[in-house]
């Protein structure tokens, strides 16, 4: 992909609107390239690199309106995308929900763009699929992989003087390592920005020195204890909660955040004073783009839980209207605050508990209480005395993200959690919760 760069993306966008005969026009180009190499079984599987780029056109004539997407980009095509949509909008029904789009915005840019990461290429993707193989065979072990990195550009731009242009890069590692009987499995993830906050070799040695200590797991009778769980094994737990903040399904009553008898909790203590959760879109480990791509608000930094309380919700653009408040950009990270304690230590200071690697197969159960359900995987390990003593048959639980952060006893470093299996780039600590609810036994590794 030959990327656009911002002059050349602002005269295609000039040109979209220029062409509309629509009541409001709004154009995004996207464009990406990603790479990726996938092994299984110790042996690389695939490896592959795709670029694409379109732009979608949307116009609206009143309350009505239309969407057209293309890849080509000459005055022909750009033409026929416009009326396209303009056709389309004509057709459609109003939308009752439908709210005007906004004016010009102030973005401040982001640092999202590395060029050691965009000059990525397949013989860096070889050698980290290499370091984790060759791991793997010195300790008699199994694994499968996928490492994938893009370089993407996003530009958008509408009728009313909104523009805004900005690059990015990011890469992922998802490892798992077996023994070859498959009595033992260990995983890790990492996720960046930056090719420099990203080690092959660390990453694989975590992955393996768990599959090598869950080997003859012990079955431990369900219950309520005492677990440190890593950030993956919170990172999903936590997103159905984050995902949960929209102010229209509190004031309508459908979350956790509504009020019995109506309104929404805004304010309102529901955790452990230990709590503090942000948005930061300049947080310099996982930032993201100055701009809600849908409603093309620009973003801020923005405080949803402050020592245990309720700080903000999230406003669409009708139900802002409709409620008299401001509408608010969607969050693109989730960033918790921490101790200083790395995860060895806060298992250290732990005298009976149980340590969770991952969580898996997540699935909600009450939407108002946020009750989940879901399965340890891929190292659950018994914790005696500050040392880790033997691993554990992984459990089924039953468990709310609002009961697992009031029942806060210690917060460890945070760390950085993104890709493909959350919700938001996120960054999160290790924390040690008592009386965590496992309800059954599971005999997969």
């Amino acid at each position: 992909m030959k990327a656009m760069n911002q002059e050349q993306a602002k005269q295609v966008c000039d040109r979209v609107l220029a062409l509309s005969k629509a009541d409001e026009c709004s154009v995004v180009i996207e464009g990406s390239r990603v790479g990726n190499v996938r092994f299984a079984r110790n042996s690389v599987s695939t490896a592959g690199l795709t670029e694409n780029m379109q732009l979608m056109v949307r116009v609206a004539f009143g309350k009505r309106s239309g969407t057209a997407v293309i890849n080509e980009f000459d005055d022909k095509s750009l033409e026929r995308a416009v009326r396209r949509a303009e056709e389309l909008a004509r057709l459609a029904p109003e939308n009752p929900e439908f709210v005007p789009a906004f004016g010009k915005q102030e973005y401040r840019a982001t640092n999202t763009f590395v060029k050691s990461t965009a000059d990525i290429d397949p013989e860096f993707r070889a050698q980290v699929a290499a370091t984790s193989i060759e791991l793997a065979r010195k300790n008699k072990l199994v694994t499968a992989g996928f490492f994938t990195d893009s370089t993407r550009f996003s530009t958008i731009a509408n009728s009313k003087g909104v523009f805004g242009h900005q690059e990015f890069t990011d890469l992922s590692y998802t490892l798992t390592a077996r023994t070859e009987d498959g009595r033992g499995s260990g995983w890790v993830t990492r996720s960046a920005v930056d090719t420099a906050r990203f080690d092959a070799r660390e990453a694989s040695e975590v992955a393996i020195e768990k599959a090598l200590r869950s080997v003859d797991a012990r079955a431990l009778e369900p219950g309520r204890y005492t677990v440190i769980l890593e950030p993956a094994a919170t990172s999903e737990i936590l997103g159905n909660m984050f995902a949960s903040f929209s102010a229209r399904s509190a004031d309508e009553g459908r979350s956790f955040l509504a009020k019995p008898g109506g309104g929404n909790r805004l304010g309102d203590k529901l955790f452990d004073s230990k709590v503090n959760i942000w948005a930061d879109p300049w947080n310099p480990d996982v930032p993201v783009s100055p701009w809600d791509s849908e409603t093309m608000l620009a973003r801020r930094k923005t405080d949803l839980i402050k020592d245990g309380r309720i700080a903000s919700l999230e406003y669409s653009p009708y139900w802002a209207q409709k409620t008299g408040k401001q509408a608010t950009a969607g969050h693109g990270n989730m960033i918790m605050a921490g101790g200083t304690k790395s995860l060895e230590e806060l298992i250290e200071g732990t005298k009976k508990g149980i340590v969770v690697t991952r969580t898996w197969y997540i699935r909600m159960v009450d939407p108002q209480s946020l009750l989940i359900t879901g399965l340890t995987r891929d190292g659950t390990f018994y914790v005696e005395n500050g040392k880790i003593k033997y691993p554990l048959k992984n459990f089924r639980f039953n468990e709310s993200p609002v009961t697992i952060l009031n029942n806060i006893d210690e917060l460890g470093k945070p760390t950085v959690i993104g890709g493909d299996e959350v919700p938001y780039q996120m960054v999160l600590p290790p924390m040690k919760v008592r009386d965590f609810n496992f309800t059954s036994l599971s005999d997969a590794v």
